[in-house]
C-alpha cells in the first residue's frame, strides 16, 4: 500500500496487483491510512531531515522499517524497540522484510505501542514547537539571558 505520487508513482502501479497506489492523501485520511498497516516502511536512497511521516507512523502506533541514515537511527528509529533499518539497497530491504515477519503481529504491536509512546513524548505539536523556540533563542540570545537555551538536551 503506497500513499502519495511523484516521480515514482508510474512506476509503483506497474506493480500491480502486488502494490496498491492510493494517491496523494488529505490530512483528513492520513489517520486511516497509517492505521490500515501493520508497519510502516520507508525506503529513501539518501539521508534528509526529521521525516515527518516517520512521525506521523509513530503516533498512530506503527513500527517503523526505514532506511539507515544518521538522520534517521539518531532522531527516529534510535533502537530496536522501534521498528528495524535496513542500508538502501534492495537485499538489506529483503533480509529486513523477513525479519517483520519473522517477528510476527506481537512484536510488531509491541514496537507500534513503543513508538506511540516515544512520538507522544517528543513530536507532539507542542514539543515540536517548544523546541524550534529554544532553538531560536539559543540562536537569537545564547547565554546572555542567565539562562542557557543552548544547553542539550532541551528540557520539554
Amino acid at each position: 500500500l503506497i500513499a502519495g505520487d511523484g516521480p515514482w508513482g508510474s512506476r509503483y502501479r506497474e506493480l500491480a496487483p502486488n502494490v496498491k497506489v492510493v494517491g496523494p492523501l488529505s490530512s483528513a485520511q492520513l489517520g486511516d491510512f497509517y492505521n490500515a498497516l501493520d508497519i510502516f516502511v520507508n525506503p529513501t536512497l539518501r539521508a534528509q531531515g526529521l521525516d515527518h511521516t516517520l512521525m506521523e507512523a509513530m503516533l498512530c502506533g506503527r513500527p517503523l522499517l526505514a532506511s539507515h541514515f544518521s538522520s534517521i537511527t539518531k532522531s527516529v528509529v534510535v533502537s530496536g524497540d522501534f521498528g528495524y533499518t535496513f542500508s538502501p539497497r534492495l537485499e538489506s530491504l529483503r533480509v529486513a522484510l523477513v525479519r517483520v515477519i519473522e517477528d510476527g503481529k506481537w512484536i510488531l504491536e509491541k514496537k507500534g505501542a513503543a513508538c506511540r509512546s516515544r512520538a507522544q513524548e517528543l513530536f507532539t505539536a507542542v514539543k515540536m514547537a517548544s523546541a524550534y523556540e529554544r532553538l531560536f533563542l539559543c540562536i537569537a540570545r545564547g547565554n546572555a539571558t542567565g539562562f542557557d537555551f543552548c544547553k542539550y538536551p532541551f528540557p520539554l
